[in-house]
């Protein structure tokens, strides 16, 4: 259920937004507007039970030609400890495009496969102890399931305890092609064994749940939606620095982290309001962050990076659909990346660009990148161009300055 944002919060909202110099009459009116655009919603469906327990993002950004009896793995730290009802969500369709989007572009429908078993189970607090209190994934009753293309689905619920510190694991062995997968995922330990005596060996396309859903009870359902950066890519493994985790773990377990973010994502993909974007605005909170690979890739089928105004165009699609859903939005602005000239002249544009596309839309504008660069030099990546740890704890700190009275942070 979409929590109504009180008057408090609405009031911080309306001075987040005349700071960056807007209009006090005009913003303190769109700051009413979004207020009467958070009313109660009644979610029947399972997202409105199922929140995210992990701020490790599960989403397809690749593809899995064939598996035949391949076991997959994958720990999750996750975000309330203790016992609690699990369910998991799949879906049967890439998210968002990989690369030049050769093999795994958004939209590309997945293909038949057959789930030979799921299950959850204890892995301990290092991935050197060992997996303990396996139990059964079901699905309408059954430990197997037959998926076809473009299917989406659920798991049957299932009561299950992870003790304090310890990892979260799943494991389903599968048999199909075209299977949707996460790729960048060595975020956390992540695996498969294909059978063929040398046990569990890292890969870098790994079928996951799209949701490791928990029925928790919690202030605010945050989801952030975005490309590498807000995946976490390429910083440290298992240490769940990046920023996005980072504020999860900051804000504890009083709120759901769902990281959607996926390597070599661009606005454009989640414009397509596939099931990607849909899911997402099932939160309460969708925090959307993306720039970098529209500046340098373009969407998928175009004919290379994207100028400011196509960026912005592809943003207003996302934020239609996300102001429809009644979701509060906090947009980050693309951020340095050592860029050559001209691509750098499309990043400055386009952060001018959406200040005034936020103020329009009465959503609120997050400075990601004065937070990783300086004044002096705001086109240098002063922590790389997948921002590291230090990055992380910068900018979550001042995420939850500019926001704690919005999400009632005590």
């Amino acid at each position: 259920m979409k929590r109504i944002i009180s008057g408090v919060l609405a009031a911080a909202m309306a001075l987040s937004l005349i700071s960056c110099g807007a209009d006090e009459e005009s913003e303190a009116s769109k700051a009413q507007d979004i207020t009467s655009a958070a009313e109660v919603k009644n979610n029947e469906s399972d997202f409105g039970k199922y929140v995210s327990n992990t701020y490790i993002a599960t989403g397809n950004n690749n593809i899995v030609g064939e598996a035949e009896s391949v076991t997959y793995r994958a720990y999750f730290p996750v975000e309330e400890y203790g016992e609690l009802e699990y369910c998991f969500y799949f879906s049967n369709t890439v998210d968002s495009t990989y690369d030049d989007g050769e093999e795994a572009y958004a939209g590309r429908v997945g293909g038949d496969y057959t789930i030979e078993s799921a299950y959850i189970a204890d892995g301990g607090t290092s991935i050197e102890d060992e997996i303990t209190g396996y139990q059964a994934v079901t699905f309408d009753g059954a430990e197997q399931k037959s998926v076809s293309g473009g299917e989406t689905y659920w798991s049957d619920p299932i009561t299950f305890d992870v003790e304090e510190g310890h990892y979260l694991v799943w494991e389903w062995t599968l048999t199909g092609t075209d299977i949707p997968a996460i790729s960048m995922s060595n975020l956390t330990k992540v695996g498969a064994d294909y059978g063929d005596g040398n046990g569990l060996v890292y890969c870098d396309q790994v079928p996951m749940p799209q949701l490791i859903g928990a029925s928790r009870d919690v202030k605010y359902n945050i989801a952030a939606i975005g490309d590498s950066i807000t995946q976490g890519c390429q910083t440290e493994a298992m240490a769940y620095e990046f920023w996005s985790a980072r504020i999860s773990q900051k804000l504890g377990d009083d709120y759901a982290f769902w990281n959607c973010g996926l390597g070599w994502s661009r606005t454009s993909d989640a414009a397509l309001d596939g099931d990607w974007l849909e899911r997402a605005a099932e939160a309460d909170v969708v925090i959307v962050a993306f720039g970098t690979n529209d500046i340098v890739s373009g969407e998928y089928g175009g004919d290379g990076g994207n100028t400011a105004s196509e960026i912005d165009s592809y943003l207003r699609t996302v934020l239609d659909k996300l102001k429809e859903k009644n979701c509060s939005v906090i947009v980050f602005n693309a951020p340095s990346e050592d860029y050559r000239e001209d691509m750098e002249a499309v990043r400055t544009e386009y952060n001018e660009l959406l200040k005034s596309t936020c103020e329009e839309y009465g959503v609120f504008y997050f400075d990601f990148a004065s937070l990783l660069s300086t004044e002096e030099d705001p086109a240098t990546a002063l922590y790389g161009g997948h921002p590291n740890g230090e990055a992380g704890d910068i900018v979550s700190d001042e995420f939850i300055n500019q926001y704690a009275a919005f999400l009632d942070v005590e």
